[in-house]
């Protein structure tokens, strides 16, 4: 069974950072690529960034040279550091696997969600 459980949102002024985390557990073996989306009120999920299982990075375009994504493996722990945040950031912030290389691992996978609010 994977888990994930988000970290790190919290009430932030424009132009300030936060650092969101995501501690994925069970199946390590499975090599998923991680992403994270964002939801706002009202609006449809939207895709921040993703990390392939080689390193590869990608980011939307309204976060680039904003946001950066990393993983720790040793931690099993997924990073998003934002900053300049700007008020349209505003949303839940999303974890979320790829599919597992292994038939087993099956996914994708979610976690719960954490909040992230910039004032202006």
């Amino acid at each position: 069974q994977v888990q994930l459980v988000e970290s790190g949102g919290g009430s932030v002024q424009a132009g300030g950072s936060l650092r969101l985390s995501c501690v994925v557990s069970g199946y390590s073996e499975c090599k998923f690529d991680m992403s994270w989306y964002r939801q706002a009120s009202g609006k449809e999920h939207e895709f921040v960034s993703a990390i392939e299982s080689d390193g590869s990075t990608h980011y939307g375009d309204s976060v680039k040279g904003r946001f950066t994504i990393s993983q720790d493996n040793d931690k099993n722990t997924l990073y998003l550091q934002m900053n300049n945040l700007k008020p349209e950031d505003t949303a839940m912030y999303y974890c979320k696997t790829g599919v597992g290389v292994f038939e087993y691992c099956s996914g994708p996978y979610w976690g719960q969600g954490t909040q992230v609010t910039v004032s202006s």
